[in-house]
């Protein structure tokens, strides 16, 4: 890769964004304009709560303010990162530029890079504005840590918005197609910066920090991702955004049936599932793995936050006060109620919310709803074992006798729901990303409506009813 190809596309795209007076004029007022009403509003919240600790107020409220006069700007990353392909297209000098002598790879960074850069520079000036403008009125500084983290927070997602509407640039053929997608893009920001404004004004900016952890997870997935099905060729050969039903239709049914037309439900407990198993072979590997975490990360949680030892006193157990206690569970908002039907349920529910959300979330979603309740697990065993008992004896009672049957279930759920969101970042050998997603999509439909359901089924016929006289059994003895 000669990285001053990249920066020759840069320049410009730079110098087309500069002479575009549509998108110079917004920046300028909102880079200029707004930190001056954002002062006056602190000043106003300031002016208006002087019978309250001003001194709290100053450690929230300024750098709330300070971090919307940082994001507005960056909002403009979607306005030329969305142009980067489909607006080259529309004004017929896509061809030109693709048929220069260069990578895919130096193509794309180099429409990525001026989509972050103007903006995010935009925004790099308002933001020292309102630091200076608010020390000259109120002779105060901004807690340097509060800065840098929301500098920080405000170059992560503008990376994270521009690498977005690239892809979403290069995979569409109009401009108002592209606007119309980048609805994706940007309402989950909006909601990210909700979150992180709750979180400056009850002063836990300590949190911040795992928010852009997260953040820079992100950026990669998704610069991997722009970087894996770029395809200049594709771009080129795409002349509309059509929608074919059938098609898709037929292509689903052959990712079903494994290409043979006709699907064999004795073929695929026989062959197909196993097949399914080994070409998913990373996917439940990195569910282990995580399984693994979560019981570590709820014993470690255990040390930290012991709870008093009478509250897990299971010596004296019997079936009546557990049965008890089993009903209230759901009153207190730890389970459902405590039937077949309502166990089935909440698992079919959280299971398929793994899915649809891992679809959105390149699969991490998926993952953090079985890490939840592995660490919850680890939590209990790690009180036992701080209690003087046997943590083994615990998960023998409590767990085995339906985890036996419930565990594999989410397990391969949570594989499957993790394959879908990642077919979109690295999609199987010789599929486009599309073509990868419906047949992640196959798998887990074919695996969670053949095994998982019926498995679900009886693990919560066995939680209900045999479990908890395993339990008193074990405790009562």
């Amino acid at each position: 890769m000669n990285l001053r190809n990249s920066l020759t596309i840069a320049r410009r795209e730079l110098n087309d964004s500069l002479r575009d007076w549509r998108i110079i004029v917004p920046i300028a007022l909102l880079t200029i304009g707004f930190p001056w009403i954002m002062l006056a509003v602190s000043q106003f919240v300031f002016n208006y709560a002087r019978s309250f600790d001003q001194e709290a107020l100053f450690i929230t409220v300024i750098p709330f303010s300070m971090m919307i006069v940082g994001f507005f700007p960056i909002s403009f990353c979607l306005v030329v990162a969305l142009e980067a392909f489909v607006g080259e297209k529309e004004r017929s000098t896509l061809e030109p530029l693709l048929a220069m002598p260069i990578s895919d790879l130096e193509l794309y960074i180099g429409k990525l890079l001026p989509s972050i850069i103007l903006p995010l520079g935009a925004s790099y000036l308002g933001m020292i504005l309102f630091d200076l403008a608010f020390k000259w009125d109120r002779q105060l500084d901004i807690p340097a840590t509060l800065t840098i983290q929301i500098v920080l927070l405000t170059t992560l997602e503008a990376t994270l918005m521009a690498a977005s509407a690239v892809v979403v640039s290069s995979h569409t053929t109009t401009i108002r197609a592209a606007n119309l997608l980048a609805s994706f893009i940007i309402i989950p920001m909006t909601l990210l910066v909700q979150v992180e404004s709750i979180l400056l004004l009850n002063n836990h900016g300590e949190i911040l920090w795992h928010i852009m952890a997260g953040l820079i997870v992100a950026n990669l997935i998704v610069v991997r991702m722009g970087m894996k099905i770029f395809n200049r060729e594709e771009i080129l050969a795409r002349e509309m955004d059509e929608l074919n039903p059938a098609s898709l239709v037929r292509l689903f049914w052959g990712f079903v049936t494994e290409g043979r037309g006709r699907f064999s439900l004795f073929r695929f407990y026989r062959q197909d599932f196993f097949a399914l198993l080994s070409r998913n072979r990373a996917s439940l590997a990195v569910v282990f793995l995580v399984m693994a975490a979560g019981l570590a990360l709820g014993w470690g949680y255990a040390l930290i936050y012991q709870l008093p030892p009478r509250a897990l006193d299971l010596e004296q157990l019997t079936g009546g006060s557990l049965r008890e206690n089993l009903q209230n569970a759901p009153t207190m908002g730890i389970l459902p109620a405590f039937n077949t039907r309502a166990i089935f349920l909440n698992n079919v529910r959280s299971l398929s919310a793994a899915g649809l959300l891992g679809l959105f979330s390149f699969g991490s979603l998926a993952l953090i709803l079985l890490l939840i309740p592995m660490a919850m697990i680890g939590f209990f065993a790690g009180q036992i074992w701080l209690v003087g008992q046997s943590p083994l004896q615990f998960l023998v009672a409590f767990i085995l006798p339906h985890g036996i049957l419930e565990l594999p279930a989410a397990v391969l759920a949570t594989a499957l729901a993790l394959q879908m969101g990642a077919s979109l970042i690295s999609p199987r050998a010789n599929m486009t990303a599309g073509q990868s997603l419906l047949a992640s999509l196959a798998d887990f439909l074919r695996v969670f409506l053949l095994i998982v359901i019926p498995v679900l089924l009886l693990a919560a016929y066995v939680e209900a009813n045999l479990t908890p006289q395993i339990v008193v059994w074990l405790y009562s003895r």
